[in-house]
């Protein structure tokens, strides 16, 4: 079976084929990780997945989207990270971490707190963009980088990419998708610059392709480099799927080793056709277009809908996030439904 052969990318070889995809948590106290990261990354491993992504982890205070959100840029944040990564890897998966900066999306509350923009008052703080566009109505207008604060946003991945090297961290992933900084540069319909870094595709890919070849220097092949994309941003005139291919060509060349395919999150109000596996097109396009490994995401939920993904040749990779909150044993369930034989931790051996 698919889903269930190793897979080998740069010097890490992954038990499977299931990842958990990285989801906030929303749970952290001045971006350091506690026990429920630990209760929730952990039981994941235990669970049979191959590699466990941490959440969108910020790389400076101003980058996080809410101040519940973890982040790595300081000494106790990393001594969290390595208790957790150890767990991790004790269970036989691989830990993968996603560095993330919110741009104009920063500053907001928790989702169950309603997610909305907080004010200084409220603890909130001035989020930067390319260009001074809000998110949406209600969102304060962010301030658009400069030349300098463009250097502090590459400074602090590269900050964040040697402490997550220290922690123990076996996979990165760039968060370029979803709205946050990195893609807020890519869409024209959030970069509005007449700079180097606005206009062209070429201009408008610089910032991520700079933070890439920088994570590198600290960051060396073959250790894995994962770049999360939004191959669309579902608006007319927005990034779409043609330019994500030519950017994903780019990327393998600078040394970045899996696209992980997902979509959307620069338009507040977009409308996306949503159906089981909605997004796997994307990664098969990107895949077979660009010569990359992908990763497919998206509304995945069955252990023989993720074995035909794979099988056809659509990706090399599949992230679970919701059906991992679902079901953290999904991987072990998959494997029963596929006649496949893992094996459980030794505390659980008597369940087997």
């Amino acid at each position: 079976m698919h889903l269930f052969e190793p897979l080998t990318i740069g010097d890490v070889t992954l038990r499977n084929r299931i990842a958990v995809s990285p989801m906030c948590e929303y749970s952290a106290v001045d971006g350091v990780p506690n026990d429920w990261h630990l209760v929730h990354l952990g039981s994941r491993a235990v669970g049979g997945a191959a590699l466990v992504f941490t959440e969108a982890t910020s790389v400076s205070p101003e980058g996080r989207i809410s101040p519940a959100d973890t982040g790595l840029w300081n000494d106790a944040q990393q001594l969290a990270w390595t208790r957790i990564v150890d767990f991790i890897g004790a269970q036989g998966a691989v830990a993968g971490i996603q560095l993330a900066h919110a741009g104009r999306k920063a500053s907001t509350d928790a989702p169950w707190h309603g997610g909305k923009p907080l004010t200084t008052a409220q603890g909130g703080w001035t989020a930067v963009a390319p260009s001074a566009i809000p998110f949406d109505v209600g969102y304060a207008t962010p301030v658009a980088l400069d030349e300098s604060g463009i250097r502090k946003v590459v400074a602090d991945f590269v900050a964040a990419t040697r402490r997550s090297r220290d922690a123990g961290f076996q996979v990165i992933e760039v968060h370029a998708a979803h709205g946050y900084l990195l893609h807020e540069f890519l869409s024209p319909l959030s970069n509005h610059r007449d700079d180097r870094y606005g206009g062209s595709l070429e201009n408008r890919a610089r910032l991520l392709r700079e933070i890439v070849a920088a994570i590198r220097t600290q960051w060396p092949a073959p250790r894995p480099l994962f770049v999360r994309l939004s191959a669309t941003d579902w608006a007319e005139g927005g990034w779409d799927i043609d330019e994500c291919v030519e950017l994903a060509r780019w990327l393998q060349q600078d040394g970045v080793d899996l696209i992980d395919s997902s979509s959307g999150g620069t338009v507040a109000h977009p409308t996306i056709p949503l159906a089981p596996g909605y997004q796997v097109p994307f990664a098969a396009r990107i895949r077979r277009e660009a010569g990359i490994a992908t990763g497919a995401v998206g509304l995945i939920t069955e252990a023989r809908q993720a074995e035909s993904i794979l099988a056809q040749g659509d990706a090399d990779l599949i992230l679970m996030a919701r059906e991992s909150l679902r079901d953290p044993y999904f991987p072990r369930r998959a494997a029963a439904e596929l006649g496949v034989r893992i094996e459980p931790p030794v505390q659980y051996q008597r369940a087997w």
